[in-house]
C-alpha cells in the first residue's frame, strides 16, 4: 500500500496550524467513488470545468479539501467557497482528505496537446516587470509541475477552461485561499488577453 506523508490543515484553525497526516492511497481509492462523477475514476475529469486531480500534489489536494470545508470566512484567514465542494467535503475527516490526496497524486494525468502561445510563453517564463507581473515559472516550474514542498500546485495537463476560470477568480477576488495572496496579486494585473495567452501556453506542456 502506497503511503504519502503530507501536511494537512485542520479545522477552523486550518490555515494557521499544520498537522502531519499519513495518507493511504488504497484507502483513498475506496473513498474516491463519490468524486468520480465529476473528476473521473482516476482523477482525469472528462468535463473541462472540473479540474484533473490525477498527478496533483497530495498536500495541495488535501489543503484544497480542507479549504472547501472551511468555506469563506468574514475575517481572518480565507477558505474556498463552492456550493458543490462545500457539501462534498462537509463530512470528510482529516484522514479522508489525506487518503484522497494520496490516491490522486499516485495517478497519471492525461496529457494536453495545445499549441505554444508566444505571449503566454513570455509571461509564464519572464513575467512583465513593467506591470509587476511575476513569472509563473518561479512557483510552477519550467514544465508546470509545481513545487510540492512549497505548496505550489502542478498546472501541467490541467484543462484550459479550469485554468482560465481560476485565474479569473483570483483576479476578481472570488477565490482567496492562495498563500499570502500571491495569485491574487499577480492575477489582478492580468488582462483578458494575458489570461487567454497563459492558458493556451500552459496547455502546450507535455
Amino acid at each position: 500500500m502506497k503511503k504519502i506523508l503530507l501536511t494537512l490543515l485542520l479545522g477552523l484553525g486550518a490555515l494557521n496550524a499544520a498537522s502531519a497526516i499519513e495518507g493511504n492511497a488504497d484507502a483513498g481509492k475506496n473513498k474516491s467513488a463519490m468524486c468520480a462523477a465529476c473528476h473521473g475514476a482516476d482523477g482525469n475529469s472528462a468535463v473541462p470545468m472540473y479540474p484533473k486531480l490525477a498527478g496533483q500534489s497530495a498536500t495541495y489536494i488535501a489543503k484544497q479539501l480542507a479549504d472547501f470545508k472551511l468555506g469563506m470566512t468574514s475575517g481572518g484567514k480565507e477558505g474556498r467557497a463552492d456550493p458543490v465542494m462545500g457539501g462534498m467535503t462537509m463530512a470528510l475527516t482529516p484522514q479522508d482528505m489525506a487518503d484522497l490526496g494520496a490516491y490522486y497524486s499516485s495517478q497519471t494525468a492525461t496529457a494536453n496537446n495545445g499549441d505554444v502561445n508566444e505571449l503566454g510563453k513570455k509571461l509564464y517564463m519572464g513575467g512583465d516587470s513593467s506591470r509587476g507581473v511575476t513569472a509563473c515559472i518561479a512557483c510552477h516550474g519550467v514544465s508546470g509541475k509545481g513545487m510540492d514542498s512549497a505548496g505550489f500546485p502542478s498546472v501541467a495537463s490541467q484543462h484550459s477552461a479550469y485554468i482560465k476560470s481560476q485565474l479569473e477568480k483570483f483576479r476578481s477576488g472570488d477565490r482567496k485561499n492562495d498563500n499570502a495572496k500571491m495569485m491574487q496579486n499577480i492575477a489582478i494585473k492580468l488582462n483578458d488577453q494575458d489570461i487567454e495567452a497563459l492558458t493556451q501556453y500552459i496547455t502546450s506542456f507535455k
